[in-house]
This record gives structure tokens, sequence and C-alpha cells, in this order.
């Protein structure tokens, strides 16, 4: 019989070396990983989906506000609202709330600022800043606050977010990116660092101006070196390498040519499966005037806007959202209405605070001291609702989840009910 083998001292020593440096190199994953700086509650339970509401009401109180400095009106379009939750992103906390009450259902806190927060998939979708820009990205359940995807790629510092329903857009000065919803990335546009293939990029050293989505077209408008106005490109959500974009169409806007007066040169304000409306500035007190493009970027038509319409330079810069069977877009003066099948304006709430949300069929709209209840198909205001906002006057956005009313005023979220 053979004799079994011994461990001899070197071997010890070796064990334990190799032990010592696992510790070691598990210790500084640690110390230096995401995991440690993250802390995430999740709900018991999912919370249940609340009841549509029945009416609009006639009378509207506040019931809760949170602090919410990265879900305002210059980072995402509308107040975060998941299905079952109403959501609230503060210095690192991501925050999922009871509508009613405004208790905690869940949390997720990192040691990174937030950059900004979307609602999309009945998830909130939170980026994050590190030394790459805002490029830390977590999907996060609605009803239960559990992460249910997350990516990290290169971004700009500051980013805007907003979602079609198919695809989240993060838009920076220099960089675009469009996710679907297990934020694998479908498009880059614009900057790329160190890229695989090099002129993979139609232009290069823009600034991307404004941006739209649907499932089918993303619209771009940026001003190039060597150009004197903006460009419109129409471009492929989800080429087939999502690093080399796939234009149906492009073309420069002689209308939007950047001054002191018109830093942004015009933006994109609406956006169907065919068609895009881009805002030309007003000149000489006129009102400004809306110009609408096919889905290969050449020119169709253009009308003008109400007298006294025009585009204030502090507004949102998103595009129109979509209020039951019409698009509603925020100048920063008032509300403007459009067909959703063709972009056609349709009618204006002169004095409107932001773009409005349906509840039981009804539009919505922030006003001075209160909310105006408006009749979608025609535009006339049927009903005003009284609301105590102190001394804020600032732009709202809206969203409502069952019978509460959610405002966005600045860097708060308030309910109402």
């Amino acid at each position: 019989m053979l004799a079994p083998e011994r461990r001899t001292r070197t071997d010890l020593v070796v064990a334990a070396l190799i032990a010592a440096v696992i510790v070691v190199a598990a210790s500084i994953a640690w110390v230096t990983g995401d995991a440690r700086g993250t802390t995430s509650i999740s709900a018991e339970e999912p919370v249940p989906l609340p009841e549509p509401a029945a009416s609009v009401p006639t009378a509207l109180m506040e019931l809760w506000r949170a602090p919410s400095a990265a879900t305002d009106s210059t980072r995402t379009p509308l107040p975060v609202v998941t299905g079952s939750t109403v959501v609230t992103a503060d210095a690192g906390s991501v925050v999922g709330r009871d509508p009613r009450s405004g208790a905690q259902s869940w949390s997720y806190n990192r040691d990174l600022p937030l950059c900004s927060v979307v609602a999309a998939w009945n998830t909130a979708v939170a980026v994050y800043r590190d030394d790459r820009g805002c490029s830390q990205v977590t999907a996060l359940d609605g009803s239960t606050g559990q992460r249910t995807a997350q990516r990290t790629s290169d971004a700009d510092d500051a980013v805007r977010l907003s979602s079609d329903g198919t695809y989240v857009t993060s838009r920076g000065d220099t960089r675009m990116e469009l996710w679907r919803s297990d934020l694998v990335r479908t498009l880059e546009y614009g900057r790329v660092d160190a890229p695989v293939n090099p002129g993979s990029q139609p232009r290069t050293g823009c600034t991307l101006l404004s941006s739209a989505s649907t499932n089918s077209r993303t619209a771009v408008l940026e001003q190039c070196p060597g150009e004197a106005a903006a460009r419109l490109s129409l471009i492929d959500p989800a080429p087939d390498d999502a690093s080399e974009p796939e234009e149906y169409g492009s073309t420069v806007v002689p209308e939007l040519v950047p001054g002191p007066d018109s830093p942004t040169a015009g933006r994109i304000i609406a956006m169907t499966g065919s068609d895009v409306a881009l805002y030309f500035p007003a000149e000489d007190g006129a009102p400004g005037r809306v110009g609408l493009f096919d889905d290969t970027a050449a020119r169709v038509s253009e009308f003008t806007l109400p007298t006294g319409s025009s585009l204030a330079l502090d507004s949102p810069n998103f595009p129109a959202t979509k209020a039951g069977s019409v698009l509603t877009w925020f100048t920063g003066a008032d509300l403007q209405a459009f067909d959703s099948n063709n972009l056609g304006p349709l009618w204006n709430v002169p004095g409107a605070l932001g773009s409005g949300a349906v509840m039981a069929g009804r539009l919505l709209v922030p006003v001075p001291d209160g909310i105006s209840v408006v009749d979608t198909s025609t535009g006339l205001r049927t009903a005003d609702i009284p609301v105590d906002r102190g001394d804020y006057d600032g732009p709202i956005q809206m969203s409502v989840i069952g019978d509460v009313v959610v405002e966005q005023r600045g860097g708060d979220v308030v309910a109402l009910g």
C-alpha cells in the first residue's frame, strides 16, 4: 500500500499566502466596488396598483411633499410615477412612496450623486454620476424597488432622461444613448471615446440641442462645426450595430441659427411615427412658428402659433407629452396642443404653468392659483380647482396616479388629493 501524502511546512506556507491574497483581493473589491456604497431596501410585498379616478375632484389639498431635485424639469419631463408608487430622487437616494401618504415603500441609496431618474417599463431608471459622467444606470422595479437591470457606459456630466415607451433616451450636450428594457444599449450617437471603428458616427464635434424618439425613429437636433444653422437628423433607434447610427435623412434648417436671444436655436417639440415638429424662434415680436418635417427630415409644411405664444428661454427642453388623444407642449408661457396623428395645431391654454396630465378623461392643467380642467377634444376649460402653492410661481410638471395629482415644483414633489 502506498504511504499517504504528507503536508510539508512549505505546503502550509504556500496555502497561507494564497488565502491571504484572496482576503486582500476581496477586501480591495469591497472597498472600491459599488456594493460597499449601496443600500437597497425592497418592499416586503409588491405595492398594489391604485384604482383609477372615477371623476375629477372639485377640491384638492396637499397630502405630502418631499425633496426630489433629480427629477426637476431640467432633467426629466414629468414627475416619476411607476404605476403603483410615486418616486422621489434627491442626493443619492431613490425612494418609492405610497401615493396618498408619502410613506416609504422601498428605497435605493448610493454614495454617488444622482443625475436623473425617469419612469419606464413600470420601473424607475436611475442614473448616477462617477468619473465617466452620468454613466451608472440601475432599473428599479416600481412595486418592490428590486434591481432589475444595470449598466455602465461613457456619458456627459449632465443628461436629460426621457422615455417613449419602447426606449429610454439619455442625452447630454455631446453624446446620446438609447436603451431597451433590459438596459442593453441600442444606439450610441455623438461623441465616442476610443471608437472601435473610427468614422462610424455621421458627424463629430457637434452639440446636441434637442431630441425625441418613437419605436421606429429618433430625431436629433444638433449644431455642428462649420454649419451656420442647426441640423435635424432622423435615425434608426436600434440599428444592427449600436455604435454605427443609420440615418433615414438629415438636413440643415436655415431658420435655426443660434444667437444671443436664442442660444438653443429652436428645438424638437413633438414627434409621431412619421412626422417631426420643430419650433422656430419668434422674430421681431411675432409669434413663434412650427415647421413640420417627415421621417426623412424633409420639410413638409409650417404654421404660426397663436398670437403671444412663444418659447420662454428657460422652458423645459423636452418634447410634447401624450395626453389622451392629443399631444401637449409647454412653451414656458402657455400650453399648445397638437394632433397626435399629424402634429397639426389644435388649441391653446394661455397662462399655463406646465403640460398637464389626464385624470378621468379630462386634462388637468396647472395654472396660477390652481388647476384648470380642460376638454381635450375642444380645449375648453370646464372647471377650475383651487390649489394653494404658497409663494411658488415657477413651472409645474404633473403626473396622475389613481386619484392623486403629483406636481413637480422646482426641486420638490408635492402630492395633492
